[in-house]
């Protein structure tokens, strides 16, 4: 082969050898973040303050892990009032199991936060949530992973007032919108989660809300069974009827924190005010009329139309408030 073409051959491979080779060196194996199994036990939630937003709670957590990353330091992201709580820690240095994996935990209590939502109330539910992440090492260092633990809560766990509906732990990226003002990019975050979802009773909202209610109704509406000539007996029935919805509203409401929208008892009394509303029309409108002498024949007629319309009342609000928690 001529030389002219040797050498120019050869420096191009010799070239495309050498760039090869670096990046292959500089391409390094992805390393793996360091896995840390987590699991919670709670034991009592207590003081839970709707008007606070905010609740105690008080569980054992423990991390299970193989590698020099330390996952015991970190921070509880929902944690408020920092200064009341108490941490004792299992072992004052990391344990050591037999496979060789290192273990340790805490006992924690102290008050998290929470943004109560109420737009059901009083159908409303809560997930009660505990979030933690590590204060050093970001999701490619180290990643929190559910342990294979099923029960989450003690025997007898309960809350006053409240039922449980369910108890979970989950994982998930939590990628923060600034840098902290580092140069580096904003950072993410392994997050470990634990949800106590709660509800009220149902009897709370059958029994302690709608059924005075449904009672007070029930009394208005009797105004347009009561015969016409009795006109101060028909139209004291409504009014009260309407005196005592306003108290029973105003019961409850006090119990509720400010918000800026109708909950779901708000609504249901909105249809309660609208039918008082249009009894007392009706008795207004049928007294009217018995005092024109020749209506005053008809007056079997007015009050057979005013039961009518009574019966028609009771499906219209049963069907009204059956639809507004249906689609709540």
């Amino acid at each position: 082969m001529p030389k002219n073409v040797l050498y120019p051959t050869l420096l191009t491979f010799l070239f495309l050898l050498g760039v090869s080779c670096l990046w292959a060196a500089d391409e390094k194996p992805k390393k793996e973040p360091q896995k840390v199994y987590t699991g919670i036990y709670l034991m009592n939630v207590y003081d839970l303050d709707i008007n606070g937003y905010s609740y105690y709670a008080d569980f054992y957590l423990w991390f299970r892990w193989k590698g020099k990353l330390d996952p015991t330091k970190i921070e509880f992201v929902n944690s408020i009032e920092k200064w009341g709580s108490t941490q004792v820690v299992f072992h004052d240095s990391t344990k050591v199991l037999p496979d060789g994996s290192f273990y340790n935990g805490m006992r924690f209590e102290g008050r998290f936060y929470h943004s109560f939502e109420l737009k059901d109330f009083p159908m409303d539910r809560h997930p009660l949530d505990i979030r933690i992440e590590s204060v050093e090492y970001p999701k490619d260092s180290l990643v929190y992973v559910p342990d294979t633990s099923k029960t989450l809560l003690r025997e007898g766990f309960n809350i006053p007032g409240w039922k449980i509906k369910s108890a979970e732990i989950d994982t998930h990226d939590n990628a923060y919108k600034t840098n902290f003002g580092e140069p580096t990019g904003p950072p993410t975050f392994s997050n470990f989660t634990f949800k106590l979802t709660i509800g009220r009773p149902l009897s709370y909202f059958l029994l302690k809300l709608l059924l005075p209610l449904l009672v007070m109704l029930m009394a208005s509406l009797l105004g347009l069974f009561i015969h016409p000539d009795y006109i101060d007996a028909r139209i004291s029935l409504p009014i009260g009827g309407l005196l005592s919805c306003v108290f029973l509203q105003q019961s409850y409401s006090t119990a509720l924190p400010d918000v800026g929208y109708m909950v779901l008892m708000d609504r249901i009394y909105l249809v309660a005010y609208v039918l008082i509303a249009i009894i007392m029309m009706r008795i207004i409108r049928g007294s009217n009329l018995l005092t024109d002498k020749e209506q005053r024949e008809n007056i079997q007629k007015i009050w057979a139309s005013d039961r009518r319309r009574g019966y028609q009342l009771m499906f219209f609000i049963a069907l009204a408030i059956l639809i507004l928690v249906v689609i709540r």
